[in-house]
């Protein structure tokens, strides 16, 4: 049946229930009309194609805790010149350590690591400067 004629029999059917219930054809149901998509594991069909989000995914940890670990030093150095109590610099000193670690773990691959280290590198930053 094409989409036309589903959704004259059926007015209340939208465009979106007419593209998931086409079927290809070799006569499998096709999700949603996307081929070659991640399966529910979020595993690619391809192995070059799963190489490369686990490269950019690495890519994307390394930068973001190398951003992170530079704006927490800045930060730290810019409140060691204010009259900032000692708990404030120390706090964006230590939140750049951590973030530094995260860096390095995205770098070798462990992303979801690195995910939590930023989260918690970043909180230590957002915690010390509440203090002030």
């Amino acid at each position: 049946m094409t989409g036309r004629a589903d959704s004259e029999t059926h007015p209340e059917m939208s465009a979106v229930d007419e593209v998931s219930a086409a079927a290809t054809p070799d006569g499998r149901e096709d999700a949603g009309g996307l081929e070659g998509a991640a399966d529910a594991g979020g595993h690619a069909d391809d192995p070059q194609e799963g190489a490369e989000v686990a490269r950019r995914a690495r890519w994307t940890a390394a930068g973001t805790g190398v951003l992170l670990t530079l704006a927490g030093i800045a930060a730290c150095l810019l409140r060691l010149r204010d009259s900032a109590p000692a708990l404030v610099p120390a706090a964006y000193a230590v939140g750049a350590a951590v973030c530094a670690g995260a860096a390095l773990l995205g770098h070798r691959g462990h992303t979801r690591r690195a995910l939590w280290l930023l989260i918690a590198g970043v909180m230590v930053m957002a915690l010390g400067d509440q203090s002030d």
